[in-house]
């Protein structure tokens, strides 16, 4: 579905990926980890269109996006999931879930509302209350179920457990699974290592810009070389 070759991007004169590569296949959950600052969200700009790469190649399913626009990656169905959520707090639920298919998905929009609403019954029992009163876990199912109204081919989640409860962070770990297993391809973008380890079957290592490790996830979890690239130890 995705590949990335000797992706370079940065800001002015500060080069902050240099040279990545890596592969998200149909079907698969393919984990992306690293600590803060090493890379993941210039990587995320990047494959989204918001940042031009400096150099290298994104395919994605077969066709050339690098250089794209935001609105034409998402038309071809890569669709970003940001940090942070970013959802639009004085709208309420039902209003934020619909503008997800304002570029790609509006011919079936009701029944992509009926399968986001499946998926979180919570967000169904809150359609008409204000984003920003939903409490953390809440707006983060919104943040995925409005990528859902896209028909995303390839859902890219930046940072889904940030900010959860341990609770949270489970259920959240469970339903990317889920989607997954409906069919949905995954690029988890994540710090929780140990987690995203589970569920992946692939895996990459970001360090300083580079990818420091990767293979099957089952692999790296138990690769020494992951404390070192991962905790510096």
């Amino acid at each position: 579905m995705l590949e990335v070759r000797g992706l370079r991007a940065g800001y002015g004169e500060v080069e902050v990926l240099r040279g990545v590569d890596l592969a998200v296949g149909a079907g698969e959950i393919v984990a992306v980890l690293g600590s803060n600052g090493v890379g993941k969200t210039t990587l995320n700009m990047a494959l989204s269109g918001v940042l031009t790469p400096r150099a290298g190649d994104i395919v994605f399913d077969g066709r050339p996006i690098a250089g794209l626009s935001p609105a034409e990656i998402v038309a071809a169905g890569l669709i970003h999931v940001p940090e942070g959520r970013k959802i639009f707090p004085n709208l309420d639920v039902r209003e934020n879930l619909e503008l997800g298919s304002y570029r790609r998905g509006r011919v079936r929009r009701a029944a992509n509302l009926e399968r986001v609403f499946a998926t979180f019954p919570r967000l169904r029992e809150r359609t008409r209350q204000l984003a920003g009163t939903l409490s953390g876990g809440e707006q983060q199912m919104l943040a995925i179920g409005r990528g859902m109204m896209s028909e995303p081919r390839l859902l890219i989640l930046d940072e889904p457990s940030l900010g959860l409860s341990p609770l949270l962070v489970e259920e959240m770990f469970a339903l990317i699974g889920r989607l997954n297993a409906d069919g949905m391809p995954i690029m988890l973008v994540e710090q929780n290592v140990v987690q995203s380890l589970e569920i992946a079957s692939s895996a990459y290592i970001i360090e300083n810009g580079a990818v420091a490790l990767s293979g099957p996830a089952q692999k790296i979890a138990g690769d020494p070389e992951l404390r070192r690239a991962y905790l510096g130890l």
